[in-house]
């Protein structure tokens, strides 16, 4: 009796642990901020005082509101494909047997390991206005030189150049390690009846590693909408908001502004829209994905 009540106790104490920090770091702010966001929460109101949906219609009725939540769309649309895309390239080719293959694995992953704030600055030497490397580099085949990051019209692709160099690396390691579970006889017998590198990729490596490329697309967007470290380091959300986003939005009505119930709201906000773009990917998406069993969901 003792020994079936410690093998039933035992596995709670070991994930007890992650319940404790789960729930203090993830779920307490995350209803916290549900709660708050009912709230008039400031500098002048230092005391929450109850106001009901009021801070949801204030940002709905905020041009600046929308501004954001359209920087940051088309961040995502921007940044997610061209991301994917060239990590599914990086793994395809690093999964070749080729000489140095783990040489060029750690190339690709490293920017990934590198902090996002010392990978901004790296960039921010690299947009120089005059002596830049990039400007430098166009210089020299006749482009004259680019603000980067003060011109409105370059400022959020400098963003997307960023992110896209940071996080290449880390969506190829995904991508390689579906690529490496893929089943070898199926190649073997597609080259045997002549099948071209082309029509193996799209008849049997596409639809195989489709789970793999659903993680990543999920995870990808819910990162896009994350975006924060980089605004602020780099541009200040500037210039004129061009490049302000969700996260740093937040962060300055919070922080800046000592808004908190406003802030909350829009944490709500971002909250919802991820979970419904979730729900909406795996009723829709998940049903073109092919499992190990061979079934589509």
């Amino acid at each position: 009796m003792k020994t079936k009540t410690k093998k039933k106790i035992l596995p709670w104490i070991f994930i007890a642990p992650t319940f404790f920090f789960l729930g203090m770091f993830t779920y307490y702010p995350a209803f916290r901020s549900l709660f708050l966001s009912f709230m008039r929460m400031n500098m002048a109101t230092p005391e929450p005082v109850f106001t009901g949906l009021d801070n949801f219609k204030r940002a709905f009725s905020t041009p600046l509101f929308w501004q954001v939540a359209g920087n940051n769309l088309f961040y995502a649309f921007v940044t997610v494909p061209i991301t994917m895309a060239l990590a599914l390239v990086l793994a395809l080719l690093v999964n070749q047997k080729i000489f140095g293959s783990s040489f060029f694995k750690t190339t690709y992953f490293y920017p990934n390991v590198i902090p996002m704030a010392a990978a901004s600055m790296i960039w921010l030497y690299i947009f120089l206005p005059g002596y830049g490397f990039l400007n430098y580099t166009l210089g020299k085949i006749g482009i004259p030189s680019i603000e980067w990051v003060s011109d409105s019209r370059f400022a959020m692709w400098a963003l997307i150049i960023v992110a896209v160099w940071k996080n290449a690396g880390y969506y190829m390691v995904i991508f390689l390690g579906g690529l490496q579970q893929l089943p070898t006889e199926i190649y073997e017998v597609a080259t045997i009846d002549g099948a071209s590198a082309w029509r193996k990729f799209w008849k049997i490596t596409w639809p195989l590693l489709s789970p793999t490329t659903f993680f990543a697309f999920i995870i990808a967007v819910i990162n896009s909408f994350q975006a924060v470290d980089q605004i602020y380091l780099m541009t200040r959300g500037g210039p004129a908001n061009t490049t302000n986003m969700f996260v740093y939005y937040i962060y300055q009505v919070a922080f800046k502004y000592w808004d908190f119930g406003y802030a909350s709201a829009l944490t709500v906000i971002l909250l919802v829209l991820l979970l419904i773009f979730t729900v909406l990917a795996f009723f829709f998406m998940e049903r073109r994905v092919f499992y190990e069993s061979g079934e589509r969901l």
